[in-house]
């Protein structure tokens, strides 16, 4: 049951947090904790945010690794704990100064002219945060070169990509990001890029730029093959925190973005969510309702609406930032918890349109974080009715969605920002970051390892091998068909009869090596082609 008005406006008082040096507000006035929550959890979130001094200071925060977690000194050298990683990181920005300088005088171009276009391949945090950055700073008026991304191992849709750069690979420029060099979805991407270039009599080496770590596979490459550059990655930076690496600054700058103004957003994001009382601090405010939210393990799942279509992916972003950094089986103890917050989302009004109905009316297992953007445009709006301009609706839907939502039971944060400039996504990214760092010391998990991904990646190694032995028998058994368990237990893998399966009718899909002799569906009978 909702409050009434008054009630309403008395806890907004209460609950909105103003943080003028970022220009940020935090309302958490909707979310139904009580008021002796604050003073319960003031010694965990004084923990919490001791133990983010610590890592600021050079802690090993992730001790499976014994790496330490340095992304707050990408965009505040000084707060480094060695001189050298200070230099590193400057240097660094002074390269991508440089290079870009380079790029868009035309000093530095393809085979085909000046570069116009820039191809990212990535996966993960080396594509995500440049998506979401590309997005919502960029414009086809203003891009100094237009962004396209490999970010997945899909054939289909890097040849969508390809296609859309036809007769145009000998002026785009081609960065691919990966730490090790052997990430598999990057170094397909590579590859497959590379090939295309082959096809247009273009050498690849004169367009190509590595973003990865030093002695990486990927860096003996660059160097061996003559790339135009290499950048660094450091083993103190995760995927999912380095958008303000060269990870994400350098496609931004090539782009033609203002990093300086990313930078200067996350800096001031971080003074401000430093403030050691946590009633006056965004991002402790942010862990502690995604605690009670979510009773400490995550129980409700966080909807992302931001109401921009410059933050469409955001929601995104935040997934693999939020999931990756909280999803974890064991705790700090080393005991079986299964913690995590999953996170969805889409953008404002689109979603009036799509789940809301759900989210008022159904299963009571989320709660919304609003984003609210106040400046609609550059320059006056048109009225599309008298009074009213498309702004305004968009306002309008906001504020009508969250009052719904409400009236169901249903709780919500909303953060307020003024406008979608590069100062206030270097803001909003900051502001996550933090938040999760907070969020995971409260829950006393490791934020910063990913053994669920380690662990899919290996899995995906074994049933490659196993492909290769499928394919290998059925070429040594010319004329002899198979039933997939059969195949799988003449490979020794009687346990593997359904991978088997699905290996089987895939590559006779694709006319790889494996034909259907006979039967269909689960009775088809594989045969070399």
């Amino acid at each position: 049951m909702s409050a009434n008005p008054e009630t309403l406006w008395s806890r907004f008082q209460r609950h909105h947090l103003d943080c003028p040096s970022i220009g940020l507000a935090l309302d958490i006035s909707r979310v139904p904790f009580p008021d002796d929550f604050p003073a319960k959890m003031e010694r965990p979130i004084r923990k919490a945010m001791a133990d983010m001094e610590a890592l600021e200071r050079g802690a090993i925060a992730n001790p499976d690794e014994q790496r330490m977690v340095g992304h707050y000194w990408l965009r505040n050298p000084a707060l480094a704990p060695q001189p050298e990683i200070t230099r590193a990181i400057e240097e660094t920005l002074a390269a991508i100064a440089e290079f870009t300088g380079q790029v868009h005088s035309g000093a530095l171009a393809g085979e085909s002219g000046a570069f116009q276009n820039l191809l990212v391949i990535g996966i993960g945090g080396s594509a995500l945060g440049p998506q979401f950055v590309a997005k919502a700073l960029g414009h086809p008026a203003t891009d100094r070169l237009r962004p396209y991304f490999f970010d997945n191992t899909d054939p289909d849709g890097m040849d969508q990509v390809l296609a859309a750069l036809d007769g145009n690979l000998g002026r785009t420029l081609v960065l691919v990001i990966s730490k090790s060099g052997g990430t598999p979805e990057t170094r397909n991407g590579m590859l497959e890029a590379r090939a295309a270039y082959g096809r247009a009599g273009l050498r690849f080496a004169a367009h190509a730029v590595a973003v990865t770590g030093a002695a990486s596979a990927l860096h003996r490459t660059a160097i061996a093959d003559g790339w135009l550059r290499t950048f660094p990655m450091w083993d103190w930076v995760g995927g999912r925190t380095s958008e303000l690496s060269a990870v994400g600054l350098l496609p931004a700058a090539l782009q033609g973005l203002d990093i300086r103004g990313l930078l200067a957003g996350a800096k001031a994001c971080d003074v401000a969510t430093r403030h050691p009382v946590a009633r006056d601090n965004p991002a402790a405010q942010l862990a502690l309702m995604w605690y009670f939210l979510g009773e400490g393990r995550g129980a409700k799942d966080m909807v992302v609406l931001p109401y921009k279509d410059r933050f469409e992916l955001f929601s995104r972003y935040l997934q693999q930032l939020v999931m990756e950094s909280l999803g974890k089986e064991l705790d700090l103890d080393g005991r079986v918890v299964h913690q995590g917050l999953a996170v969805y989302g889409n953008k404002g009004s689109t979603d009036q349109h799509a789940y809301v109905q759900q989210l008022r009316d159904g299963v009571a297992n989320f709660f919304a974080v609003f984003i609210e953007v106040l400046k609609d445009r550059e320059g006056d709006s048109l009225e599309v009715e008298p009074g009213a301009t498309s702004g305004d609706f968009l306002g309008g839907f906001f504020l009508g969605t969250r009052s719904a939502l409400h009236d169901s039971g249903r709780p919500s944060l909303t953060l307020t920002v003024p406008d979608a400039s590069a100062f206030t996504v270097g803001v909003l990214i900051a502001l996550f970051e933090r938040a999760v760092g907070l969020y995971a010391s409260l829950v006393n998990i490791n934020a910063y390892h990913q053994p669920g991904v380690e662990a899919g990646k290996k899995a995906a190694a074994g049933v490659l091998d196993l492909q290769r032995r499928v394919v290998a028998h059925l070429a040594a058994h010319p004329g002899e068909s198979f039933g997939a368990e059969a195949l799988a237990s003449a490979l020794g893998r009687a346990d593997a009869a359904e991978t088997v399966f699905k290996i089987c009718t895939r590559l006779a899909a694709n006319r790889r090596g494996v034909a259907i002799g006979s039967g269909a569906g689960l009775g088809a009978r594989f045969k070399a082609p």
